[in-house]
Parts: structure tokens; C-alpha cells; sequence
């Protein structure tokens, strides 16, 4: 019945700080960008190289998570990347803030974590 994850929807508190952030430093495509002034709110469409979507959502008021990550819901968003040391010295000469590379007890395959503007968990984990 499912065949692949079709995209993921991420709120945010600043619209202009992470649409900088996902385009600029993640280097994500804007598929499309709409505002929706009956919501004083914008809708950002954003592509992966393999098809996947990020919507980048901007809602007045939106309360803020209660935990990092342990709440409930989606704990992290996570992307594939081949070289993972040469995708965490990118991060770090951007000016973000990466935690140490680990590895996956089970898989073998290493994996680190960095967060969105938000504090949104985000993880690159090495094919």
C-alpha cells in the first residue's frame, strides 16, 4: 500500500530565518511558495534530490515544543547523505552546531545530529 515517505511538514517560528535556513544551508529546492493571508501564514514547498518534500509551514502563535525530543510525535527528520565527516565539517563551516558523529549499534552506519533554527532535531545519517 505505501511506497515512500511523500514529505514532511515542520511549523516554524521565524519564516524568513528558516527558509534561509533550508535553502541556503540545508540547500533544499523551492518547489513553490504560497502566503495565505486569511491565515497570515505562508506555505513553503521545498524538494529533495530523491523526490521528497519538506512543507515549511509559518503560523501566528504557534506554541513551541514541549521537549527536545522526547515528546510526543515525530522525535527527528533525518537525511541520507555518502560522506558523513565531509557533510559535518559543511554544518560546522556554516555555523552551526553539531554534535559528534556516532555510530548505529545496529546497522554499523554512522549518524549525527544538529538542529533547524526552531531546535527541530535533525539528523544526517550516512548511507
Amino acid at each position: 500500500m505505501l511506497l515512500r515517505i511523500h514529505h514532511a511538514a515542520i511549523i516554524c517560528s521565524d519564516y524568513e530565518r528558516s527558509k534561509r535556513f533550508y535553502v541556503e544551508t540545508l540547500g533544499l529546492r523551492v518547489i513553490a511558495e504560497h502566503y495565505r493571508a486569511e491565515r497570515n501564514s505562508y506555505k513553503l514547498d521545498l524538494g529533495l534530490p530523491d523526490g521528497g518534500q519538506i512543507e515549511l509551514f509559518s503560523f501566528e502563535n504557534a506554541p513551541v515544543r514541549p521537549s527536545y525530543p522526547e515528546a510526543q510525535g515525530l522525535r527527528h527528520l533525518a537525511f541520507v547523505v555518502s560522506d558523513i565527516e565531509k557533510s559535518w565539517r559543511e554544518l560546522l563551516a556554516k555555523g552551526l552546531q553539531p554534535e559528534q558523529i556516532r555510530l548505529d549499534e545496529y546497522t554499523g552506519k554512522r549518524f549525527v545530529f544538529f538542529a533547524d533554527p526552531d531546535g527541530l532535531p535533525l539528523e544526517l545519517y550516512e548511507q
